[in-house]
């Protein structure tokens, strides 16, 4: 169990694609994991050998029972589960005029479906020596420091992927969860006046599922620190 078996959800580009990146040349394992299997294929043999892939839709509770099967099969545990898949629909859209339809969708996807994979991941998860579970959140979702109202749907489901954070570190005493705050990146999402690189957006994230210190539980992580939310 020398090499650590990491999986990332929506690691074909951005923050996921670069932590996949830094992790393999650390000697690990990583599984690339998007609802499009050919983007996922195509990223993964980019990646070279230390890649692997997987199709997985995370609203989708046929697609995550089928790639927790592929996983069994191939590895027969998990040891990192980074939840990075995510999406942003409403930018800068006031929460006054923001549609139930949006808000619905993104916590969907944001929120449940980060809730689902878990859910389905962690009998691989129970099979590691020792299992960690890293949730891409967001400043944005931070109740900490002065009110912003830049996207309201993609913000409250950050702030409830702080709290599964917090309900999953209780619920699973075995398990190393946290959440981190990647930091404004040059993404698809970020666009490009972020200050930061999806290379050191994905720092925190290679640093939680590798050394961190195993005793790092609950928190919200952003440049290795503990920060409030």
């Amino acid at each position: 169990m020398s090499q650590s078996i990491i999986l990332i959800t929506g690691a074909t580009r951005g923050i996921g694609h670069a932590a996949a990146t830094q992790l393999i040349a650390r000697g690990a394992r990583v599984i690339i994991g998007s609802r499009d299997s050919g983007r996922a294929e195509t990223a993964a043999r980019k990646l070279g050998s230390g890649a692997d892939w997987v199709q997985i839709d995370i609203t989708d509770p046929a697609s995550l029972e089928a790639a927790v099967e592929t996983l069994q099969q191939r590895y027969g545990r998990l040891d990192v589960l980074a939840n990075n898949a995510g999406i942003l629909l409403d930018h800068y859209e006031s929460v006054i005029r923001l549609s139930a339809k949006i808000l619905r969708e993104t916590l969907e996807t944001n929120l449940i479906g980060t809730l689902r994979v878990t859910q389905a991941m962690l009998p691989l998860l129970e099979k590691s020596e020792n299992p960690r579970i890293i949730n891409v959140a967001s400043g944005a979702g931070q109740l900490d420091g002065e009110p912003q109202p830049w996207a309201p749907a993609y913000s409250m489901s950050k702030t409830a992927i702080n709290m599964l954070t917090q309900q999953l570190t209780a619920a699973l005493p075995g398990v190393m969860v946290n959440s981190m705050c990647p930091g404004w990146c040059r993404t698809d999402m970020g666009g490009d006046e972020a200050p930061l690189s999806a290379d050191e957006g994905a720092d925190t994230l290679v640093w939680l599922a590798l050394d961190a210190p195993d005793s790092l539980r609950g928190h919200f992580i952003k440049e290795r620190k503990i920060v409030p939310w």
